[in-house]
């Protein structure tokens, strides 16, 4: 509640200063996980999935502020935090991350913070369809935590990960668009899909209403570390265009 009353305030502060051709778009999401898949390490950990102590729904929040430039050039930030507890009862015993668990109640903690940079390139529209192309460098900061009777084993990673951006939007109506976002990669060592569909209602002059569906899916595979994860969001979002 703390970190989405402090985000309103960015967002109410952000639209008092905002430029012409700026938006700030704060979501506001349920989140619900059918597979999040762990083994630290990658080569003899044991495998679990956290998905199956809890599936959710979990609250979930992003802020995005962008600027486009001469109706082509658009950059945009986006803050995505993301952390999950979960009360997990381990079927067995478990080997994660060069402790050992026994089967029994633990606690487990699953953080995916990202923050991103994108660019994107607007084209003339091609009927009613308004596209973008770009790219977006993406930084992630996770964690991975399990406990159980002070033992406690917790397994970081930051890293830099390029994606390929793709938008699309198209007018439904008068007030009402239909806006498509990708951010993704794959590649051998891993992949990572961003997508959402939303449908937008334009309610007053410089704000709009969005809701609709988002999913993360994504993933390692190397010797340290094998994670994936598949998580669905259920989004609604206010938009300010000025």
């Amino acid at each position: 509640m703390k970190k989405i009353t402090f985000l309103l305030l960015i967002f109410t502060s952000l639209n008092l200063y905002a430029e012409s051709d700026t938006f700030v778009q704060l979501e506001g999401s349920l989140l619900y996980q059918t597979r999040n898949d762990q083994r630290i390490p990658g080569n003899g950990g044991t495998q679990i999935d956290l998905s199956d102590f809890d599936n959710g729904p979990f609250d979930s929040i992003r802020l995005y502020l962008g600027k486009t430039f001469n109706n082509r050039h658009e950059f945009r930030l986006l803050y995505a935090p993301l952390e999950i507890n979960l009360k997990a009862t381990l079927p067995g015993t478990v080997f994660f991350n060069g402790q050992t668990f026994s089967a029994g109640p633990s606690d487990a903690y699953y953080k995916f913070n990202s923050y991103r940079l994108t660019y994107a390139y607007h084209f003339e529209p091609i009927q009613q369809w308004l596209l973008a192309v770009g790219g977006t460098a993406k930084i992630r900061d996770a964690e991975v935590k399990l406990s159980q009777s002070g033992i406690v084993s917790s397994k970081k990673n930051t890293g830099f990960v390029p994606l390929v951006n793709f938008q699309a939007l198209r007018p439904l109506g008068e007030d009402w668009n239909f806006r498509f976002d990708f951010d993704g990669l794959a590649a051998p060592q891993g992949r990572a899909f961003d997508i959402s569909t939303l449908i937008e209602y334009k309610y007053l002059k410089h704000f709009s209403i969005l809701a609709g569906y988002r999913m993360l899916e994504g993933g390692a595979d190397n010797d340290k570390v094998y994670n994936f994860a598949w998580l669905h969001y259920a989004t609604v979002a206010l938009r300010g265009d000025f």
